[in-house]
């Protein structure tokens, strides 16, 4: 899931992360000689060839663009009452945190006519495609009657689906991301993962739009009660298809290094490194020994991915009640509010962007970071009071602000404080620090909802909060130069 992938999702977003690491990356291209002298290894790729590494993603963020935009929407329409809307809401950080370290573990040891990690990209997208096209079904099956937990069938076949389709998301996603840092030289890792942004955030723009655009077009944005209007499931088929079209581009073009070449390219001694793997220390015993930054650092990541949970979770019912005046999901203006809700995430991705941009002419990560919290926050509890769809613009404008703060300056401060030794293990521990504030708000979600009055616009209330102590957590984070 969404990653992360890693998350949800976004969206995702995940590539902003991976451009500042990767940036800041030093990888060795020096290979042994059989005469044991060292010769560095050269091997520039086009602009194309960088392009066919990731244009895949562009389609697999497709999909996960439409899974964080209308999951509430879907589940909503199939008889979730919305203190039940946030449990399904703990799937998509959940999978990512146990899917993406298996397929990086996995992967680092498959060698096959295929390519190494292009097996894997092409299994989740097969199976991601299958469950995009059942999902928005769900509620055209008549499995109306209640079954366990107060969920009917409909609901149940859908917490299914959601759990494939996270978990082949992921599994499609991460493939992407190492392939880039394992084909790619030092030079041309910045311009690699620019690309890969791109590719990411243009995947984003469609997928939200989508819905807004089927309607546009006239396809029938309502349906009878608990079923998934059309406009949803045409979203999800073209989704579907773009994504495995975009795969299969990426995997007829692109040819992974064998064995010997990606030792090579990489100056891997495979003695060395079997001594080394022998003596690696253990995920606990490191992170016992974590720097402070860690800690500090995910204490922020707490209130901040708690917020966007809360955000992704409620923005369809506090939009409906709050623009269109309904409650009632078989409704035209709760669909027509879920189709703004794409719109308006679109919108929080330009603003994203957009601050991105602004970022690195702070002098101090730390003010940068409260800076971008506080202008979220006032975001947040800016909805609440709007009634004009159209005023939220600016609304999800300023979010953007926060987002674009989350996906950089976390991993910029934490990589500041590590010396270079497990980098890895350690970015994939802090990955934690993302997925457990999701699972622990979706948990808590319908205890907080009745806490507000049961109003969902009251839970983007609790958003901006929660980012607002963010801010103060940050006064607990050393910067490292």
């Amino acid at each position: 899931m969404k990653n992360f992938q890693i998350l949800p999702f976004i969206p995702k977003i995940l590539p902003f992360i991976l451009f500042d690491f990767y940036a800041r990356e030093r990888i060795s291209i020096l290979a042994t000689a059989t005469n044991n002298t060292e010769m560095q290894v050269t091997k520039k790729l086009t602009f194309w060839e960088m392009w066919n590494l990731s244009f895949g993603f562009f389609g697999v963020q497709i999909a996960y663009a439409l899974q964080s935009a209308n999951i509430s929407r879907i589940f909503a329409t199939l008889g979730a009452d919305p203190h039940q809307l946030s449990f399904f809401w703990i799937l998509p950080p959940l999978m990512g945190m146990i899917v993406q370290p298996l397929i990086g573990k996995y992967s680092d040891r498959t060698w096959c006519r295929m390519g190494r990690r292009k097996p894997y990209l092409l299994a989740g997208a097969l199976v991601a495609v299958l469950v995009m096209i059942f999902l928005p079904n769900a509620g055209s099956l008549n499995f109306s009657s209640r079954l366990l937990l107060g969920l009917n069938g409909a609901m149940w076949f859908g917490l299914f689906s959601l759990i494939f389709l996270d978990t082949s998301i992921n599994v499609a996603m991460q493939p992407f991301k190492m392939m880039v840092g394992d084909m790619v030289g030092e030079e041309q890792k910045a311009q690699a993962y620019s690309i890969q942004s791109l590719l990411c955030n243009a995947g984003s723009l469609v997928g939200y739009l989508f819905p807004i655009f089927f309607t546009w077009i006239g396809i029938a944005n309502t349906a009878p009660k608990g079923v998934i209007p059309p406009s949803v499931v045409w979203s999800f088929y073209c989704g579907a298809a773009i994504l495995i079209l975009c795969v299969l581009y990426t995997f007829a073009k692109v040819k992974e290094m064998p064995p010997a070449e990606y030792a090579a390219f990489h100056g891997i001694d495979p003695q060395k490194q079997a001594q080394d793997e022998k003596e690696k220390p253990g995920l606990v015993k490191l992170l016992l020994h974590a720097p402070k930054t860690f800690w500090t650092v995910g204490l922020v990541q707490f209130f901040c991915w708690a917020a966007f949970m809360y955000m992704w979770t409620y923005s369809n019912g506090a939009i409906a009640a709050g623009c269109w005046g309904t409650t009632d999901t078989a409704s035209e203006g709760y669909q027509a509010a879920g189709n703004w809700v794409g719109v308006v995430f679109a919108v929080q991705a330009v603003g994203s962007i957009l601050w991105a941009l602004v970022l690195p002419k702070f002098k101090s990560l730390r003010l940068a970071y409260v800076v971008s919290l506080l202008i979220g926050a006032a975001g947040f509890i800016s909805i609440a009071f709007i009634h004009n769809q159209y005023l939220l613009f600016a609304s999800y404008f300023l979010i953007g602000a926060a987002w674009a703060a989350m996906l950089a300056l976390p991993f910029t401060l934490l990589t500041n404080a590590l010396n270079g030794e497990h980098m890895g293990s350690y970015l994939g521990l802090f990955n934690c620090t993302i997925c457990l504030p999701q699972i622990v708000a979706a948990a808590l979600g319908g205890v907080v909802l009745k806490l507000v009055g049961g109003v969902q616009a009251n839970m983007l209330v609790v958003a901006g909060v929660l980012l607002i102590c963010g801010c103060f957590a940050v006064a607990l984070v050393k910067e490292h130069k």
